[in-house]
């Protein structure tokens, strides 16, 4: 139990550091009672160097996601190759349109760190056969659902919705009463990552450095 209260806060402290309220994480409220970071005016958090605000942006999509930063640097590479006009672009359709993600902006797991959970118990299907791998990239048409739709994950993100549908998804009533199917329609653009973020920026570290 000691462990689930110590996990708790840092993902606050992480949000709040970071002045953007991550919805992957869970639970809302992260910004509520300390909208900035300490200090008598937190709005000078701007006054950060170029190169802080540009980590910012890359750290936002680490906790967001919850992947590790090799994981990003592999990500970012596959999204620079062939012929790509913005690979950012890319980069976030490519995040956005993971299994754990899809599970999560479906609502069918309160964050997605509990999306991957179900994943790895082998909760949810991917065209109607066990999904195991929570990084994997859906394609347009897949349809998503769950095993057990009783299960304390998806009742919970039932009974407190954490986002609204984005375009690149839809739901229809599955077979069974009470129960959903999520239909993946097309790989998404960065637009639809669902918090404030700044493209430009995170090209610009990544500019600096080799992926």
């Amino acid at each position: 139990m000691a462990l689930h209260k110590v996990s708790a806060q840092p993902r606050f402290k992480r949000q709040r550091r970071l002045g953007t309220e991550l919805p992957g994480l869970g639970k809302s409220g992260a910004l509520d009672r300390k909208p900035y970071p300490p200090g008598e005016h937190g709005h000078q958090r701007r006054k950060l160097s170029e190169f802080a605000l540009r980590l910012e942006e890359k750290q936002k999509i680490i906790f967001h996601y919850g992947i590790r930063e090799e994981q990003l640097r592999r990500f970012v590479r596959d999204a620079k190759k062939g012929r790509v006009t913005d690979w950012v672009d890319n980069l976030i359709g490519r995040l956005e349109s993971r299994l754990d993600n899809v599970v999560f902006r479906l609502g069918f797991a309160p964050s997605v760190k509990s999306a991957r959970q179900m994943i790895g118990h082998g909760q949810v299907t991917v065209n109607g056969k066990k999904a195991t791998i929570r990084s994997q990239v859906l394609k347009a048409g897949d349809r998503i659902a769950l095993k057990d739709y009783k299960h304390v994950n998806y009742m919970q993100a039932q009974k407190s919705p954490r986002l609204e549908l984005p375009d690149f998804l839809s739901k229809e009533a599955g077979k069974e009463k009470d129960t959903q199917v999520g239909i993946f329609k097309e790989a998404p653009h960065a637009d639809a990552i669902p918090f404030a973020f700044e493209t430009g920026l995170l090209a610009e570290y990544y500019a600096a450095r080799k992926a």
